[in-house]
């Protein structure tokens, strides 16, 4: 009975450890694999996840709609410019990075201002919140992420 069950033990450690590993690129290309969302389908998922949180009605809906249609036209953009400065191995001077984040922040201000002029004072409040929670989540994830790569070295 013993030995059964110590064969039973060494083929079931085997047969663990003959799982394929997969690499990196290996989880890229399954990655790539996976269809994408169009921009519209993505704007139309973040317009009624918007809708259900923060109980928006349907003037309040068009208005959200042509903001995050805009947002994701920028990001797309944005995405393309860093996609070929990175595959040509340029690096931005200081006073790039400054034009770039003074860029940045004052389209998320003008943002923050046609969001208030849409919104009720209440909505405004569950966004900001909403945005905090985002970016609290994100910033958590980023630190278990650099926990890891230390380990590593």
């Amino acid at each position: 009975m013993k030995k059964l069950i110590a064969i039973a033990l060494l083929f079931v450690g085997m047969t663990s450890f003959a799982q394929e590993k997969i690499s990196k690129e290996n989880r890229k290309a399954q990655r790539a694999e996976i269809e994408q969302l169009t921009p519209e389908q993505r704007n139309q998922l973040r317009l009624k996840e918007l809708t259900l949180k923060l109980d928006l009605n349907a003037s309040q809906q068009k208005e959200m709609a042509k903001i995050i249609a805009e947002q994701t036209t920028k990001r797309e953009a944005l995405k393309a410019d860093m996609k070929s400065a990175k595959e040509s191995n340029k690096k931005l001077t200081a006073d790039e990075r400054f034009v770039m984040k003074n860029k940045m922040l004052d389209e998320k201000i003008a943002m923050k201002e046609r969001v208030k002029k849409i919104l009720t004072p209440e909505q405004v409040e569950k966004w900001e919140k909403m945005k905090d929670d985002k970016k609290n989540h994100f910033k958590k994830g980023m630190k278990k992420h650099q926990g890891k790569k230390m380990e590593k070295k």
